[in-house]
């Protein structure tokens, strides 16, 4: 025989007092949901990043934990592997390259090199020691290389700014104001460029650079300019006409200076002159055609002086005091 127990109904009282109970613990709920959300906004980063944060202390307390049982062990280098490990496996590996600053440099290059980390833990990438293969490319000045977790390499390359090119025996090559050469061109290409040539001409650019400062109004009209015994300069005008300069530093400005004066007055490059020689203190020499360009010569109280070229054509060389110009 079954019997039934009855409850007794709850009284008005207990009743109030539950719903009031429910009513604060949404409260509570919402408070703090509320709060949380305010300290998130304050925060200078989203809820993602604030996961990746949350990943890699994660990961940071697992390396730790690692090296410590490693250390107690006796077995650092394993310590470094297992922390590696614990890193791909949470996917802090190689997977991406950025390259950046790159212009003329073929990238490939780069990517050759940085390929080398790919799949590798982020923890065990030799950031100096890549840094350190690209800096070996030509045309690489300066370079850096970073992490950006979980799995990008970055790469940064400053290129070297091409200056001039260097004529040699086989072939063009292009380089810098240093004189480190950059690449092979064509002839083609090389037209148009400031054509430097002679034994030991690419170690000498970064003074020709200062020697043409000091008459920058002939700098753009230097086609070529011609290292000569490893000690001066002869320079060829975009007109084919040749400036024999002479030795020093101090002198060879000099000289061109007043070469740029004489131009200024005279009109000499694009005119009847084919060759300039101020290798002389007190004397400039001017070769003109024979039978062409006497009344230069005579304008600038010269006596014409006749000689035979290399070629065998006849031409005057005309000798002018170099204090009266």
């Amino acid at each position: 025989m079954s019997q039934t127990i009855r409850r007794k109904p709850k009284t008005a009282r207990k009743a109030a007092a539950a719903q009031n109970t429910k009513a604060k613990v949404r409260q509570a709920k919402a408070t703090s949901g509320t709060a949380v959300d305010t300290v998130m906004s304050w925060l200078p980063f989203t809820e993602e990043h604030l996961h990746k944060i949350f990943l890699v202390a994660i990961l940071g307390g697992a390396g730790l934990l690692v090296w410590v049982v490693a250390n107690a062990a006796g077995v650092p280098m394993l310590a470094g592997k297992q922390f590696a490990q614990v890193a791909a496996n949470a996917g802090f590996e190689v997977k991406r390259v950025e390259v950046r600053g790159v212009k003329n440099l073929n990238e490939l290059k780069v990517y050759e090199k940085a390929l080398a980390e790919r799949d590798r833990a982020m923890t065990q990438v030799d950031l100096d020691g890549l840094r350190g293969e690209l800096l070996g490319l030509s045309w690489v000045k300066d370079a850096r290389v970073s992490r950006q977790l979980p799995d990008t390499l970055v790469i940064d390359i400053v290129e070297r700014e091409p200056h001039a090119v260097l004529r040699k025996a086989d072939r063009f090559m292009l380089i810098d104001e240093t004189g480190q050469e950059l690449e092979a061109i064509n002839r083609k290409d090389a037209k148009g460029k400031l054509i430097v040539s002679g034994p030991g001409a690419g170690q000498q650019v970064t003074q020709l650079g200062h020697l043409l400062e000091a008459a920058p109004a002939l700098q753009p009209k230097v086609q070529e300019a011609e290292w000569i015994g490893n000690r001066r300069w002869n320079l060829t005008f975009q007109t084919g006409q040749v400036l024999a300069l002479p030795e020093g530093d101090t002198e060879s400005a000099s000289a061109l200076v007043t070469f740029a004066r004489l131009d200024g007055t005279n009109r000499l490059i694009g005119g009847k002159v084919t060759a300039i020689d101020m290798r002389a203190k007190d004397r400039i020499y001017l070769r003109v055609p024979d039978g062409e360009g006497q009344e230069l010569a005579m304008k600038a109280g010269a006596v014409p002086h006749t000689g035979t070229e290399a070629s065998g054509a006849t031409a005057a060389t005309t000798a002018v005091a170099a204090e009266e110009q």
